[in-house]
């Protein structure tokens, strides 16, 4: 097995009771590479998020990560791995303080880095670093973002998993979630993006994925990608 591979997924089936939504996806992402994964609404891709990750039960096909069959995590053992999930929704616990959602994710990552700690957090969120008193509950949709991917990147993740980052969001906040995703990237942390934004997507990702009805349709370098002209066919643009 590849350990270069912080994701090597093949042959992936899911189900939601007796509605089978992935059929045979293959999807492989690198340590440090960034990974785009588009298409239209309800063609599979939070399933397949939610497949990676140990939530969804109904579910076939091989699944390693860091080299080791993971096929059959629970959620929580994919965490431990190294594995960061940044949900739609945003997830935050809104009865406890900024401070508090933040430390209860505190803790070095399997090899001991702790390159992301409180106050660099803070510094990369100064919106936070002014509401660390604050409940998460009370935080603008915008803050609660942030919240959650600071709140990730506590845990020292060698992969962050982005889905649906800036949904919702006023421009200004989305300029600031995309400038965070790069610093992301540049440290060497790998990423997977969901983003109704697929321009942005592709060009801040080193590769790219398209699902249409639960099936991987286009695959390849993003640049690439992007010149592709039936790109705009899968995603309906």
């Amino acid at each position: 097995m590849n350990t270069e591979l912080i994701v090597d997924a093949r042959g992936v089936h899911a189900w939601y009771g007796s509605s089978h939504v992935l059929h045979g996806v293959d999807l492989q992402i690198a340590r440090g590479a960034t990974v785009g994964l588009l298409g239209r609404n309800g063609m599979g891709k939070s399933t397949l998020i939610r497949t990676l990750l140990g939530h969804v039960r109904q579910r076939e096909g091989q699944i390693h990560l860091f080299g080791h069959d993971a096929s059959r995590f629970e959620p929580h053992q994919v965490a431990r791995a190294g594995v960061a999930y940044v949900p739609e929704g945003r997830g935050i616990f809104p009865n406890l303080s900024v401070r508090e959602n933040l430390m209860m994710a505190a803790r070095p990552s399997r090899d001991g880095r702790t390159d992301w700690p409180y106050q660099r957090v803070l510094e990369t969120f100064p919106r936070l670093s002014e509401r660390v008193n604050q409940l998460g509950g009370l935080l603008s949709g915008g803050e609660q973002q942030m919240l959650s991917i600071g709140r990730a990147l506590m845990t020292h993740p060698d992969l962050v998993v982005l889905d649906e980052a800036t949904e919702g969001l006023a421009p200004l906040i989305v300029a600031d979630i995309w400038n965070v995703i790069g610093q992301i990237r540049a440290c060497g942390i790998a990423t997977l993006i969901v983003d109704r934004d697929y321009r942005k997507v592709l060009a801040r990702s080193d590769q790219a994925v398209v699902l249409q009805k639960g099936r991987v349709v286009l695959s390849g370098r993003s640049d690439e990608l992007a010149g592709n002209p039936a790109l705009s066919g899968f995603l309906g643009v």
